[in-house]
């Protein structure tokens, strides 16, 4: 699993915690951010440190080729900035850098939670529309949305996310959040292969 903007890494540990025989990264491109959930994971085990637990400094729209068609499942949560105009195709490629994540099969994950009084400069904050927004942008990279509604407060809750604590623990910050999710089922290795620039990754290599 890859979670894309990580920013304090709080979503990683949790699921690494919760599913020890997977391998979680966290990738984000403010080192400090991740700093404290990076040390803790690397503590030893018998003091709360997570073995399968690992976070990576890096942009999305420049994943290292060792993670590219890596993952059986990448989640991006409560995107803001670029990575939020990313997922609405407002940077072709940031979205790309997410989607050459996703080994084939894979699912991509999104809770988007945009508002008008987010001043997003015209990125759109309707439901509709950023579910419309966000399956033109993916579908474009050969992903296939599957699943587009309201989250529940406990799919929310679940995610682990700091700002989805904040979300609901404030009725001034509470917005609607969105469950939006691609797969890349039927997608090949060539095709993800085509993705990363015609180059296969070495992960590639090691599956032939």
């Amino acid at each position: 699993m890859i979670d894309v903007g990580t920013g304090d890494g709080r979503a990683v540990l949790e699921t690494a915690a919760a599913q020890p025989a997977t391998l979680v990264v966290g990738i984000d491109a403010n080192a400090a951010s991740m700093a404290e959930a990076s040390r803790r994971a690397a503590g030893p085990v018998r003091k709360g440190g997570l073995d399968n637990a690992m976070f990576v400094l890096a942009a999305a729209g420049a994943p290292p080729e060792e993670l590219r068609a890596l993952a059986a499942r990448v989640t991006v949560l409560f995107p803001w900035g670029s990575l939020l105009r990313g997922c609405l195709g407002g940077d072709p490629a940031v979205a790309r850098g997410i989607a050459q994540l996703l080994a084939p099969g894979g699912i991509l994950e999104f809770l988007l939670a945009p508002a008008d009084r987010d001043r997003l400069n015209g990125l759109p904050t309707g439901p509709a529309d950023v579910i419309e927004a966000a399956a033109r942008t993916f579908e474009a990279l050969r992903l296939r949305l599957i699943e587009a509604r309201t989250a529940s407060d406990a799919e929310v809750r679940a995610s682990g996310s700091t700002w989805a604590r904040r979300l609901l623990s404030n009725p001034a910050t509470r917005r609607d959040v969105l469950a939006v999710r691609f797969t890349a089922e039927g997608v090949t290795m060539a095709s993800r292969s085509e993705l990363v620039g015609g180059r296969r990754s070495p992960m590639d290599a090691s599956r032939s």
